[in-house]
């Protein structure tokens, strides 16, 4: 079981001269015997080890030496995480001095960081089949199709007249956009005609869908994608005018030509771009002579390259994501400009970049990083908008969205909902942020966003003055002198679909900040744990407020541990009602309270408070914000033997005013992205993934 993220803290070598004046390290003979145990005894036993308690599985009694300590690397973060969050003490328990708390801290941080070091290695990523969204990407690049493969429901924010121009540096004043939801209102983008379905994706435990299921394919698994690939290539809008390579691979060879040769060579050159690495001879060899077969059995030329072109396609070596053994050194360039290439565009590498790893110059430094920049600024980087921010923000969710039409009348319209525009703000607001690398710390407030008249409507009062041109789809950028809409937090989307129908959820709220923005998220609620009762059932007081009908609820001592840390970061956002509109009061009258503390430091009474409480904790979110990117560019969750790169990546982009683009630049450069495949991984991957279909 993965480890709980970690908010950042600094490293070991600025704490040791931080509390050195007030708190010499003491010597790893005495730390346990004179500190740290004393600390546990004195605060934590009585629930972690005392009379055989062991809650949260943790008994502190069996650690008797600093050697028990560090022996166990869950059980050493588990430890810290709970007191870096401000978890432990509980509540009603007296809190460790201040000085006590920083010590632990900064002891428990060495520990952690000496004993990953000294016992762990990077963990490996999984062999992972390509998701609809990275295979439609990478058979695009491959034949440089001016067409669609597919009509991706993955992909929330259509983007209409070209607005996402990255080299510009600058997001337009007024864009079009549109979802697929939206229905007639959008354009669509032209598509290849007759092409099969895509075996149906999973989504990994956290949100991201760039995670694959099985090491091999099931031959029905097998025959249904050479069903698709061959349904691509012979699709009718499969041609001369929508493939770019049609010329170079393709189309007969001139007569003069060597056939054999000519297609040896073109064969070389494709499956080397569509299996990412230098195609063996063997393997060309053996689509060589099924393309040769084919000719002579009276196939025109195109058909049989068609065939080939299938075939490679429906390779578990294209169709996998590994990092696989090679004799020479550049085996780890190859790996690395795929994974690069997948993550920032979600397809395979281009030219270039395979040119340096078989250079074997990928993985230097300055060249990594001015490859970074090159991408940074490609137009194909809109595939990393069209992914990341929309699974990290869990924006789905309101697609299932439906607040009460008799309460929110104005949320429905002919077919439509306002949700449909709702989920474009954020995402805007994010691809803001990056294309003019501004901040990240303007995902939780910011002075601008964008708005489409339904939204500029629904903001003002809730769509009334916007009914009739609904479904339009330009929007603005709008300057924003309320800091209560700043930000992606407190977007109308987040709040419905943090909602139910009738009423908010705070503790949905709760957790999506938990675990969104803090990366941290909360253990899900026992089985037996009652709900909520609503007002439809006749069992609720209709003049409580809903935090006094929760605190009826979190009375209980099967509720209460995940209450106390969930609710205030729930309640902050009570003001926001089911659709997201402000309001003061609640149906009965009652005033809304949005007051509570942000990870005990930090008191706020309303929404604005709570911004500046997290703002407050900057290097915290932007390191939890590093592992969400650690997490999708590896296709894995982060583990303990991650927490000092991610440290490093919180220092480095703090170091460059927060960027977006420093800070996906530091996730690219981290060791556990460069790192070189494990070799009981590399046979793994051989094993797994060298059969092929017969071309």
């Amino acid at each position: 079981m993965p480890p709980r993220p970690i908010s950042f803290i600094l490293n070991a070598a600025t704490f040791a001269l931080a509390f050195a004046t007030v708190c010499p390290k003491a010597s790893s003979e005495t730390l346990f015997t004179d500190f740290l145990k004393p600390v546990f005894e004195e605060n934590c036993i009585q629930c972690h080890g005392k009379d055989d308690k062991e809650e949260g599985d943790l008994n502190l009694l069996k650690i008797e030496s600093l050697d028990d300590l560090t022996g166990d690397l869950e059980r050493l973060q588990t430890i810290f995480d709970v007191l870096d969050f401000k978890e432990m003490p509980p509540e009603e328990e007296p809190p460790l001095s201040n000085e006590t708390y920083e010590r632990i801290l900064s002891e428990l941080k060495l520990l952690l960081e000496k004993s990953i070091a000294s016992q762990t290695t990077f963990p490996q990523t999984p062999i992972r089949r390509m998701n609809r969204f990275q295979y439609s990407n990478a058979v695009q690049d491959l034949f440089k199709l001016k067409v669609e493969v597919f009509t991706l429901p993955e992909r929330m924010l259509r983007e209409h007249g070209n607005y996402f121009e990255p080299a510009a540096g600058i997001m337009p004043e007024t864009l079009k956009a549109g979802s697929r939801p939206l229905g007639k209102s959008q354009l669509i983008e032209p598509r290849l005609a007759g092409v099969a379905s895509f075996p149906q994706d999973l989504r990994a435990e956290h949100g991201f869908d760039n995670r694959g299921d099985h090491l091999s394919l099931s031959p029905l698994l097998m025959e249904s994608f050479l069903k698709l690939s061959r349904s691509i290539v012979e699709s009718n809008d499969f041609n001369e005018k929508s493939c770019g390579i049609w010329d170079s691979f393709f189309a007969q060879p001139n007569r003069e030509e060597n056939i054999e040769l000519a297609i040896e060579k073109r064969i070389q050159a494709f499956l080397t771009r569509a299996f990412r690495r230098p195609a063996e001879t063997s393997t060309v060899n053996r689509y060589l002579k099924h393309a040769l077969a084919n000719i002579e059995s009276g196939e025109s030329f195109t058909d049989s390259m068609k065939s080939v072109a299938a075939a490679a396609i429906a390779s578990p070596r294209f169709l996998y994501l590994y990092d696989r053994a090679m004799e020479a050194d550049t085996s780890t360039d190859f790996a690395l400009a795929s994974r690069l290439s997948f993550f920032l565009w979600g397809s395979i590498p281009d030219e270039r970049l395979i040119e340096l790893a078989e250079k074997g110059e990928l993985h230097n430094s300055n060249t990594l990083s001015k490859e970074v920049d090159r991408m940074l600024s490609d137009e194909r980087l809109k595939r990393f908008c069209d992914s990341f921010p929309s699974q990290w923000l869990q924006l789905e969710r309101i697609i299932s969205s439906v607040p009460d039409p008799d309460l929110h009348p104005n949320f429905y319209f002919a077919k439509y909902r306002a949700s449909m525009h709702m989920m474009l703000e954020p995402l805007l607001v994010f691809e803001t942020i990056l294309i003019e690398n501004r901040s990240i710390l303007e995902l939780i407030d910011s002075n601008f966003s964008y708005r489409s008249p339904l939204l500029d409507s629904w903001y003002l009062d809730g769509g009334q003055s916007n009914r009739r041109h609904a479904t339009s789809i330009p929007f603005d950028r709008v300057v924003l002198e309320d800091r209560r809409q700043g930000g992606v937090i407190t977007t109308a989307a987040v709040m419905t679909m943090t909602s139910k129908p009738t009423r908010t959820q705070p503790i949905t709220r709760g957790a999506w900040i938990a675990s969104v923005i803090f990366n941290n998220p909360p253990e899900p609620p026992p089985a037996d744990v009652p709900p909520l009762p609503e007002k439809e059932s006749g069992e609720v007081d209709e003049n409580l407020t809903l935090r006094e009908r929760f605190e009826a609820h979190r009375d209980k001592p099967e509720c209460a541990g995940c209450h106390i840390n969930i609710d205030p970061l729930g309640f902050a956002f009570e003001n926001y009602g089911p659709t997201g509109l402000w309001r003061e009061t609640y149906e009965n009258g009652r005033e809304v309270d949005s007051a509570g503390t942000l990870l005990r430091d930090y008191p706020f009474q309303n929404i604005l408070e709570f911004k500046d409480a997290i703002l407050a904790e900057k290097d915290r979110f932007t390191r939890a914000f590093a592992g969400h990117l650690l997490t999708f560019a590896l296709g894995r969750e982060t583990e303990i033997a991650d927490e000092p790169a991610l440290d490093l990546i919180a220092s480095e982009t703090a170091s460059n005013a927060y960027s977006m683009q420093s800070i996906i630049k530091q996730v690219i450069l981290s060791n556990p992205f460069r790192r070189k495949p494990t070799d009981s991984n590399l046979a793994m991957a051989s094993e797994e993934t060298e059969p092929m279909p017969n071309p």
